[in-house]
């Protein structure tokens, strides 16, 4: 017997080289300047942690137990989350809800609920430029992926015709990241009649929807109740709306009765279920701490404004105008630092190694930059590293 990976040959993906990347900056003793963290920073709201404080000290065994696929600590709170994240009331006649341990856990289990385990299944992806957990999980699970088509042409709106014939699956992510584009509801109408024509599911990652700056952003919720021949689950998490709640996993699904039972029985057949004090806190936050979670939203969209005018006036030329979230893409210049720029990659790196500033790239020609950050204390140095890049467009 012979040690060794039982694994094929596989890259990393692009987040887990840019950690590595910024790793070996900082071993080198680099200053950085790090706008590639695309989660809060700092705490959760206090009024989050104290009703959370308050669960965890409560005697009721509900609290502390395994929630599966229900939420007995924190009853109806799949409902009552999602109906905070919309602000509006949902017909349990027409949908189902399940409480999940945050979003990127659940990737995984959409491609399985929808018979990949089984069959290969056609998936549709926004991951070029978009977050690679699809496409490394559908990798995994011998899906047959590809990425609908998001450009500068398109305005990173994919429509109806980018969807290839054979589809199954969809995973779509409105508002989106990296660019923090959202779609209006005669989008998604559109896109749910395609998918009823053609037998498709569609999956929509939320979890900036409560980051979203303009009156015209839609979830798929909101409209794919009008389509009652439509299989479709959309999930919202806690990770963006209590300031940083990113690691307390906590999140829910809703969708048609058929797509959330399916989820729900892979679901129920490997995992536990959330962590119920910190859903308690979410709730709790939810439903009396509307100002504060308000007030993060409020506080990225200045930070947004902000930092595009800083790099507006450096030569950067922004991608699309973002509606949502923490995330600017920018295009890549083609030359800075006096030298001609081959690639994104080789852009960002150059950005890191002499200036220490960090984003992340998307080839072929795309840097994101996120404002987790307070860029307005960081303004100083953001404006020197730009100086120094001395960037240029042909």
């Amino acid at each position: 017997m012979t040690r060794g990976t039982r694994l094929p040959p596989q890259e990393q993906n692009l987040f887990q080289l840019i950690r590595a990347r910024r790793a070996q900056a900082e071993e080198r003793g680099v200053d950085l300047i790090d706008l590639s963290i695309g989660e809060p920073r700092g705490p959760a709201l206090l009024s989050a942690r104290e009703a959370a404080a308050a669960a965890v000290m409560s005697d009721h065994e509900e609290m502390h137990r395994y929630q599966y696929n229900a939420s007995p600590g924190a009853p109806d709170f799949a409902k009552l989350f999602i109906e905070s994240c919309l602000n509006r009331k949902l017909d349990d006649d027409d949908v189902a809800f399940l409480p999940i341990p945050g979003i990127k856990r659940m990737l995984g289990l959409i491609p399985l609920a929808c018979g990949a385990w089984r069959e290969p299944t056609a998936v549709g992806t926004m991951t070029d430029p978009g977050y690679p957990f699809p496409v490394d999980w559908c990798a995994y699970l011998g899906a047959d992926q590809y990425a609908l088509r998001l450009d500068r042409q398109n305005t990173f709106r994919f429509t109806p015709d980018d969807v290839q014939p054979g589809t199954q699956l969809l995973m779509t992510n409105y508002p989106h990241n990296p660019t923090g584009r959202v779609v209006d509801r005669a989008w998604w109408e559109r896109l749910c009649e395609h998918c009823v024509e053609n037998d498709i599911r569609v999956f929509n990652d939320a979890a900036y929807a409560t980051l979203a700056y303009t009156p015209e952003s839609c979830t798929l919720t909101e409209v794919a109740a009008d389509f009652p021949e439509l299989s479709w689950v959309e999930a919202f998490s806690a990770a963006k709306v209590i300031g940083n709640g990113t690691g307390w996993q906590t999140g829910a699904a809703v969708g048609s009765p058929d797509f959330v039972s399916d989820l729900g029985n892979v679901k129920g057949n490997t995992d536990e279920g959330f962590v119920a004090p910190m859903a308690a806190g979410v709730l709790a936050a939810c439903q009396t701490d509307r100002e504060g979670i308000d007030s993060y939203r409020e506080m990225y969209r200045n930070r947004i404004r902000l930092f595009i005018d800083t790099l507006t006036e450096h030569g950067m030329k922004l991608a699309v105008e973002p509606d949502a979230g923490f995330f600017t893409l920018w295009q890549t210049p083609d030359r800075a630092f006096g030298e001609p720029v081959q690639s994104a990659a080789k852009f960002n790196f150059r950005m890191i190694d002499r200036c220490g500033l960090i984003g992340v790239h998307f080839e072929p020609g795309y840097i994101r930059y996120a404002v987790c950050a307070d860029v307005r204390e960081l303004a100083g140095d953001i404006n020197e590293a730009f100086r120094r890049a001395d960037v240029s467009y042909t």
